[in-house]
């Protein structure tokens, strides 16, 4: 039995088996290497064992983990934005073009999270029953069009930075990463629009699309934990400020931070009943 012959064939038919997962090729890389030590007899069944790993239809726990949790921010955004819209007269009618299409966006990504959570053998989260005043944080919120906008803004902005503090979880699975960052830059020009519109009104004259330090663009404090860490100064071990030409404003501009999960849960926590 030719075991390199055997695993080169296995390659051919499938060129991506090494890099499906990283645990995954690390032991096909090993199995290489050992397979000239192992008893013959002993061969088929490492082999089948690992063939078994490669293919297995049952994800890493924690991916499916990560889909539920950002599940949970499409059935928070979706379900905002489709109150909103079903209040007549609530939003401004210029924008209830774009507000409807960004509630079908988050309609989509919450049917497309349900699905894939499903196919890969998990059990989609249910929908939690939402308070979007936020406990008191937007008493207002479907009543003044001011607070509608900065909740929202509060959402997307969260949602952005979620979506990046969970690539590093989802690099196991290369198809899921990239749907996921598909989300992600969507995400990305939802809170860039909705900038936009809070500038248009005149909620927030200085409303621009990116975040300067870790500033709230006039909510107020009582989302300051949406903004936490957004003043990082250096990346790579490089602090930006001492670059030519790169001001504190621009160092925290020109580069976006991850949220963690549980700063995350703590946020959207305060708007689930």
């Amino acid at each position: 039995m030719n075991l390199q012959n055997i695993l080169h064939e296995i390659e051919k038919a499938d060129p991506e088996i090494y890099d499906r997962i990283d645990s995954r090729r690390k032991i096909m890389h090993r199995f290489k290497d050992l397979g000239g030590k192992l008893a013959l007899t002993a061969i088929p069944l490492a082999l089948g064992s690992m063939l078994n790993k490669a293919y297995s239809q049952t994800p890493p726990t924690n991916i499916v983990d990560i889909l539920n949790f950002a599940l949970t921010l499409e059935y928070l955004e979706s379900e905002f934005y489709t109150t909103a819209l079903g209040r007549p007269g609530f939003i401004d009618p210029t924008e209830t073009a774009s507000f409807t299409l960004i509630q079908q966006h988050e309609a989509a990504h919450v049917g497309f999270l349900t699905t894939t959570i499903t196919s890969l053998s998990g059990t989609p989260i249910t929908k939690p029953e939402f308070d979007f005043t936020g406990k008191g944080i937007f008493p207002n919120v479907f009543s003044n069009y001011q607070q509608f906008l900065a909740a929202a803004q509060t959402f997307e902005d969260t949602g952005v930075r979620a979506y990046k503090g969970q690539v590093t979880g989802l690099m196991s699975n290369k198809d899921v990463l990239t749907a996921a960052l598909q989300i992600h830059s969507v995400e990305a020009r939802h809170a860039a629009h909705v900038r936009y519109i809070r500038r248009k009104n005149g909620t927030s004259p200085e409303e621009k699309p990116w975040i300067t330090s870790n500033s709230t663009d006039g909510i107020g404090e009582i989302v300051q934990s949406t903004y936490v860490g957004e003043d990082n100064v250096t990346q790579l071990g490089i602090v930006l400020t001492t670059l030519q030409n790169v001001s504190n404003r621009v160092a925290t501009e020109a580069f976006d931070e991850p949220l963690s999960m549980d700063d995350v849960n703590t946020i959207i926590s305060q708007f689930i009943v």
